[in-house]
C-alpha cells in the first residue's frame, strides 16, 4: 500500500462528500458553468509537447474557475496564521519557486524539509511532489495546506473560511453555476488555474518547433553534450522523463530524507526523488530536493566529483573503474550551462495572467 498516498485519498475522498448537497452541481463541465459570461479558456497544447496527462474534458479552465483558483492560490486564508499561501512559496518571477530558503517555510516561522518546486507544465506531469505523494493535481494542494510545517490547516477550516468570506461565495457560484462552497470546487479551481501555467516559448522551444532562432557555437555545443549526458533523465520536451532515481546525494544529517521510499515504503526506493524539470531551471534555484546547491555549477561540479555510493544509486553514475559521477570536462560544464539557459521562458515569467494581484 503507498501509505502517503492512501492518506490523502482518504482526505479527499472525504473532502469531496463533505458537502454532499452539491451532487452534480459541483463539477465545472455543467452548462450553466460555461456561458457567455464565463467563456471556456484556450488550453492549447504546444505543437512540440506531448498530449497532456489532466483530463481537461473533466475539468475545463473558465474564466470564473481560472480567476477563483488564482484568487485563492494568492490567499493566506487556505494556512492557519492568514498569512502562508500557495505563492507564498511559489514565486512567478523565480518560475513559482522561491529564493529566500534552502527548504519551504511555514506558518510560524515552521522549516520544512524540502525545497518548493517550481510550478510550470503541470498538464503534463503524471505525479506530483518530490516523492510522488500525489498522483492527481486535484489532490496534490491537500499535501501543503494539511502539512504542520507548510500551512497547518485542515480542509474543513478553509471551507469555514471561504464560507463566511463576503466574496468567495460569490465568487464559487459564479466559477461552477450555482452556490455552494465545497472542497471539490475548491481544488478544481485552483487546478485550472495551475492547468494554464504552460511554459513552451523558451529559446530552446522556438529552436524545437523550427522557428527563427539561432543557437550561438557554446549552446549548440552545450545540446551536444546534454543529449550524450543528461537526456536519459532530463528527456524530451519536458527535460524530465519522470522517473525516481538516486543520484549520489550524500545523506543530510539534519534531514535524513528517505524519499520515493517514504510513499511506497520500499528499500529500493531509499533516497529516490523525482527527476526535476530542466525548464526555466537558470532561475529556480538553489537545486535539489533540499536546496543544498547554489548554483548550475555547484550542480555539475556535484555531478563530477561530489556523488557517495549507495545500494540504490542510478547505475548510470557508476564508472567502469569503480569510481562515481559523469564525465564532463570544465570546458563541457561551460557549454552545457550555457544551453541550460535556452530553457528559461521569459514571456512565462513575465505573464500577468499569473500574476499576484
Amino acid at each position: 500500500m503507498k501509505i502517503a498516498y492512501y492518506f490523502i485519498l482518504i482526505l479527499f475522498c472525504w473532502s469531496c462528500s463533505s458537502d454532499a448537497s452539491d451532487g452534480d452541481a459541483t463539477t465545472p463541465t455543467d452548462d450553466d458553468a460555461m456561458t457567455v459570461t464565463n467563456p471556456l479558456l484556450d488550453f492549447t497544447v504546444p505543437s512540440n509537447f506531448p498530449d497532456a496527462t489532466y483530463s481537461i474534458a473533466q475539468n475545463p479552465p473558465t474564466e470564473k474557475g481560472f480567476e477563483l483558483g488564482k484568487k485563492l492560490f494568492y490567499d493566506g486564508q487556505l494556512a492557519s496564521d492568514g498569512v502562508v499561501s500557495c505563492g507564498f512559496c511559489h514565486i512567478q518571477s523565480f518560475s513559482f519557486t522561491h529564493h529566500t530558503h534552502i527548504t519551504s517555510h511555514g506558518v510560524d516561522g515552521q522549516i520544512g524539509t524540502r525545497n518548493a518546486q517550481p510550478l510550470h507544465n503541470l498538464a503534463f506531469m503524471n505525479e506530483f511532489t518530490w516523492d510522488g505523494a500525489a498522483t492527481f493535481l486535484d489532490t496534490q494542494p491537500i499535501i501543503p495546506i494539511t502539512a504542520e510545517v507548510e500551512m497547518n490547516e485542515t480542509v474543513s477550516n478553509v471551507l469555514s473560511k471561504l464560507s463566511a468570506d463576503d466574496d468567495y461565495p460569490t465568487l464559487f457560484a459564479e466559477a461552477f453555476g450555482s452556490e455552494g462552497v465545497s472542497a471539490d470546487r475548491m481544488f478544481k479551481a485552483l487546478s485550472q488555474f495551475m492547468v494554464m501555467m504552460v511554459s513552451a516559448n523558451s529559446k530552446y522551444d522556438k529552436w524545437e518547433r523550427g522557428e527563427a532562432v539561432t543557437f550561438t557555437d557554446q549552446e549548440h555545443a552545450g545540446r551536444a553534450v546534454f543529449n550524450t549526458k543528461c537526456a536519459s533523465c532530463h528527456a524530451g520536451t519536458l527535460q524530465t522523463d519522470q522517473s525516481y532515481r538516486n543520484n549520489g546525494l550524500p545523506i543530510d544529517p539534519v534531514y535524513n530524507d528517505i524519499g520515493r521510499e517514504r510513499v511506497t515504503g520500499l528499500s529500493t526506493d531509499n533516497r529516490k526523488f523525482k527527476v526535476p524539470s530542466l525548464r526555466n531551471i537558470e532561475i529556480t534555484f538553489p537545486y535539489m530536493h533540499d536546496g543544498r546547491l547554489g548554483t548550475l555549477e555547484d550542480v555539475l561540479d556535484f555531478y563530477t566529483d561530489g556523488m557517495v555510493d549507495s545500494p540504490t544509486l542510478d547505475d548510470q553514475f557508476r564508472r567502469p573503474d569503480g569510481t562515481f559521477g559523469l564525465d564532463i570536462s570544465p570546458e563541457e560544464k561551460v557549454q552545457l550551462i550555457a544551453f541550460l539557459k535556452t530553457l528559461t521562458d521569459n514571456d512565462f515569467i513575465e505573464d500577468r495572467r499569473f500574476a499576484e494581484f
